[in-house]
């Protein structure tokens, strides 16, 4: 089914594209929520002479999105979460928390414009901002452990533990090694004796 898009949908398509979706959405999803209406020949001819009147106010439209992807271009993120010991994160960091963190950078971006696969592990990422259709900014994400400190001082408390157990139970084993020796000499010193 063919649908003209009247608002953005991130994923599918931008404002006035013509996109291919299955009946099901288009009927019960995209056209009662006014996000769309049937590509019908009368309405295609509708769309080609909207985007002919609207041709300067889609280029200033651009142009603005042109200027917002000039501010964040060049931008690195470096995200802060809670970490388990195996680095695995609790929950996750998605287009949300992309959205904070350049707020706090004083850029202001919704996150509905924001694609990011959720970033479940320490590592680098990438968030795409989509401005306009033909206007996309790559943020590199950072997601970095918050908890670093205490989870360095844990994995050495860890390991002196184990180095602890480990010299105690080498200490156990030499003195067990020395226990039949000194049983054996004490034999032998006894056994001239009965002799």
């Amino acid at each position: 089914m063919e649908i003209i898009l009247k608002e953005d949908i991130i994923g599918l398509g931008f404002k006035n594209d013509i996109v291919n979706v299955k009946s099901g959405y288009g009927r019960n999803y995209l056209i009662p929520q006014g996000k769309g209406v049937i590509a019908s020949p009368s309405a295609k001819k509708i769309l080609a002479e909207n985007l002919k009147q609207q041709a300067h106010k889609l280029a200033a439209l651009k142009a603005a999105a042109e200027e917002k992807a000039a501010q964040i271009n060049g931008v690195a993120l470096e995200i802060a979460a809670k970490v388990s010991a195996t680095g695995q994160l609790y929950g996750s960091v998605g287009a949300a928390q992309v959205a904070e963190e350049l707020a706090k950078l004083g850029k202001e971006v919704d996150r509905k414009i924001i694609t990011m696969k959720d970033a479940k592990k320490v590592g680098d990422y990438v968030a795409l901002v989509h401005f306009h259709k033909e206007v996309t900014v790559e943020i590199p994400v950072k997601v970095v452990a918050e908890n670093a400190a205490e989870l360095k001082a844990a994995a050495e408390a860890e390991a002196a533990i184990k180095a602890a157990a480990d010299a105690k139970k080498a200490a156990a084993e030499a003195a067990e090694a020395e226990a039949p020796a000194e049983e054996a000499e004490a034999a032998e010193e006894e056994a001239p004796a009965e002799a």
